[in-house]
């Protein structure tokens, strides 16, 4: 039905329908579901989103391997109760990011959006729009649809794959849903979220993957953290109306570009 983000947008323009309502359609085609039965799985994933990351904000994991993460999201969590450097939601979102990374690597029950490397952005970025705007649980499923198509582009265009594309690929797609879905449910425009894209992925264009000791904990819990930041950062821009200047089409095959460039050693 569309094979890039523009094709996407245009079909969404010219319907004058929202752009998760294009992805449930494509879905249907594909996997022969109903719409009901796409929203009800959109929703059990968003739950298993909720949960991971609140998992480990008071009870740390202790059974990752090594334990080089085991506790990172309580800490970031308390911290995010005094006073902070980028305000307590912020603080709060980075704890809810890790959060999913510490589970992740703990074997617990995670969504992988795109991949579990990079599980913790989204949910940490929907769930704090979610209280931002008095969100409930059907509007933040529309958000993920978004995200979704978004991924779906990514995954068509370029690669998800930090073994193929380094963590650009990973964490920067996963930004790059997730900067999508803030800009629809902040009620942007698809021109908007089309930018908001491309900014993100631009703003980590290169970014290597190269997990210490070859577990996906360090550098991926802090990528999650950081990342979910450079997600809301991206959706501020585009909504403030400032151009991305390269669309986001092009953006996503310079990044498979970019990828295919990085060394080996640098690629997982």
């Amino acid at each position: 039905m569309y094979n890039n983000l523009k094709e996407l947008c245009d079909i969404a323009e010219s319907r004058q329908v929202p752009i998760w309502e294009i992805a449930v359609e494509n879905e249907i085609r594909l996997s022969q579901l109903s719409k009901q039965q796409i929203l009800d799985k959109m929703g059990e994933r968003l739950s298993v989103m909720k949960t991971s990351a609140e998992k480990t904000l008071e009870n740390p994991c202790n059974t990752n391997l090594g334990k080089m993460i085991s506790g990172f999201a309580k800490k970031q969590m308390d911290y995010s109760k005094g006073e902070t450097l980028c305000s307590t939601l912020l603080n709060v979102t980075m704890a809810r990011a890790m959060s999913c990374s510490e589970l992740n690597a703990s074997m617990g029950k995670i969504c992988a959006a795109p991949t579990a490397g990079a599980c913790g952005i989204l949910p940490a970025v929907l769930l704090t729009l979610g209280e931002l705007k008095g969100l409930n649980d059907d509007e933040l499923v529309k958000g993920l649809l978004v995200a979704s198509a978004v991924g779906a582009v990514c995954m068509k265009n370029a690669t998800v794959a930090g073994a193929e594309g380094g963590c650009q690929a990973e964490c920067g797609v996963a930004a790059a849903m997730a900067s999508a879905a803030a800009v629809y449910l902040s009620n942007g425009t698809n021109a908007q979220i089309d930018a908001a894209v491309s900014i993100t992925l631009m703003n980590c264009m290169g970014l290597v993957c190269d997990p210490v000791a070859g577990l996906v904990q360090v550098p991926c819990i802090y990528r999650n953290a950081s990342q979910a930041l450079a997600a809301l950062a991206a959706a501020d821009i585009a909504l403030a109306g400032v151009d991305s200047v390269i669309p986001a089409d092009e953006t996503i095959v310079a990044m498979l570009k970019v990828g295919r460039q990085l060394p080996l050693s640098l690629r997982e």
